[in-house]
């Protein structure tokens, strides 16, 4: 009798922490429904800070030299601006005291129209047509194609498509409203095509140089061609950053970037396929370990938060080392020795039992990921997360909100292209307007100096 109490007793007990459990699950429900169904800015990182900081920097002598635009070095219309008649606040007589100058930056509405009288013959040899090229013209057509656009305007319609994410309507009416250029979206689409096949070969010295670096960060996010899903990768290398736009997400696809004998250091958010590349040293990412933590305790009970709070303290500690030893506030065998600390508690936590299903599925996940999660301690320099991979993502994210994707598999071919030259010219702190300009005066197509050794 008194053991059928105690059981009665635990399953009260039970209960009653099931039902505040259900009750909290009922409400997060609730707040999800709500916020899915949110009209206005559905991307809201939660409450705002009840306190906080006021926008700008702090007043007074700490706040430096305050910037501003300098100077011009050039003047290219002088206007002089005379004194009123009379004050226009009283109507009194002005005295002239002094000149101020102000200086003012503005661009200028205008089209040059160029005509290419192009000499045109035939061969002795082969009896073949033959013509002219001059090193402005972006294209060789004559007659129906025989009014073309220039190479600025080319280039930039490139940047606002393929950098800036705009749809080629929009880049055509930039095109229109700034400098009265009149354009269809097939000749822009046209247009980039040439483009990209007058850059092949520079895309081609991207992949090999992403095949030899020492450290690759991979990563992957969807992708639409034709409306079918399929799978934009990208891969940053320490010079350059190659994409390429594939139907599938696995081993296969990544080789066709990073190759199949890749033995360098990749830094990936842990998806298993990446796994497969069994001659490359792997660091997994640490920020994906720790959002997973965080996520977990916020809906987990008191008693299952503690295997990932555990985790993510780890994690932390893990990289507060790294910041220690950098800052050369430990020597190298102290952090071999923090390393192996660490590693140790690590061990621990895996160790033990756990009821909590969640607990189980990340203990599992930690079990696979044990011999990449410190990498980055072993190997001085290398990156814990694949942040890097993150960011040239965004540029792809921002194009697939605005634009869907590619209707065609050439046209996905021109995107990947044009993207890679783009994100490794702003990667190198580099003006991708001269090179696309000298790409388009190419017939035949060059290696620009994006390129590392082909400068």
């Amino acid at each position: 009798m008194e053991r059928a109490q105690q059981q009665i007793e635990k399953q009260k007990l039970e209960i009653e922490r099931l039902q505040q459990e259900n009750d909290r699950l009922r409400k997060e429900l609730e707040a999800a429904l709500r916020a899915g169904k949110r009209q206005a800015a559905p991307h809201s990182r939660g409450r705002p800070k009840a306190h906080p900081k006021r926008p700008g920097r702090k007043p007074g002598r700490d706040y430096g030299k305050q910037a501003c635009r300098p100077c011009p070095p050039r003047v290219d219309e002088r206007i002089s601006v005379p004194l009123p008649g009379q004050c226009p606040h009283c109507g009194g007589g002005v005295e002239f005291q002094r000149t101020e100058a102000q200086y003012q930056e503005e661009i200028v509405r205008r089209t040059i129209v160029r005509r290419f009288d192009i000499a045109v013959g035939c061969c002795h040899g082969c009896g073949r047509r033959v013509q002219g090229r001059h090193p402005l013209q972006t294209s060789d057509a004559v007659g129906v194609g025989g009014v073309q656009l220039g190479p600025e305007a080319l280039a930039l319609a490139a940047i606002l498509n393929k950098q800036m994410g705009l749809s080629l309507g929009h880049t055509r009416q930039v095109l229109a409203y700034g400098f009265g250029l009149q354009v269809s979206c097939g000749g822009l689409y046209r247009a980039f095509a040439r483009m990209s096949r007058r850059a092949a070969p520079t895309y081609a010295g991207l992949v090999k140089t992403t095949r030899q670096a020492l450290v690759n960060v991979p990563d992957e996010t969807g992708w639409r061609v034709g409306g079918h899903p399929q799978w934009m990768h990208v891969a940053v290398s320490a010079q350059v950053t190659v994409y390429a736009i594939l139907p599938g997400r696995g081993y296969e696809q990544s080789r066709v970037i990073l190759g199949a004998d890749y033995d360098g250091f990749l830094v990936h958010d842990g998806w298993a396929p990446y796994y497969r590349f069994v001659a490359a040293f792997h660091q997994s990412c640490l920020r994906h370990l720790l959002v997973r933590c965080q996520e977990m305790a916020q809906i987990a009970s008191a008693a299952a938060a503690v295997f990932p709070l555990s985790v993510k303290d780890l994690l932390q500690a893990s990289l507060q080392l790294r910041d220690r030893s950098q800052e050369g506030e430990i020597s190298e065998h102290g952090l071999r020795t923090a390393t192996g600390r660490l590693e140790a508690q690590l061990d621990r936590l895996l160790e033990k039992p756990y009821r909590d299903p969640a607990n189980r599925r990340l203990a599992k996940h930690l079990q696979h990921e044990r011999p990449f999660l410190f990498t980055f301690l072993y190997c001085p320099g290398l990156d814990a997360t694949n942040h890097e991979a993150e960011r040239a993502v965004r540029w792809m994210v921002i194009a697939r909100k605005v634009w869907g994707g590619n209707r065609t598999w050439a046209g996905a071919q021109t995107q990947q292209i044009l993207v890679s030259i783009l994100r490794t010219c702003w990667q190198q702190d580099k003006d991708p307007f001269p090179r696309l300009i000298s790409l388009l005066g190419s017939p035949r197509g060059a290696i620009l100096d994006i390129v590392p050794g082909a400068g």
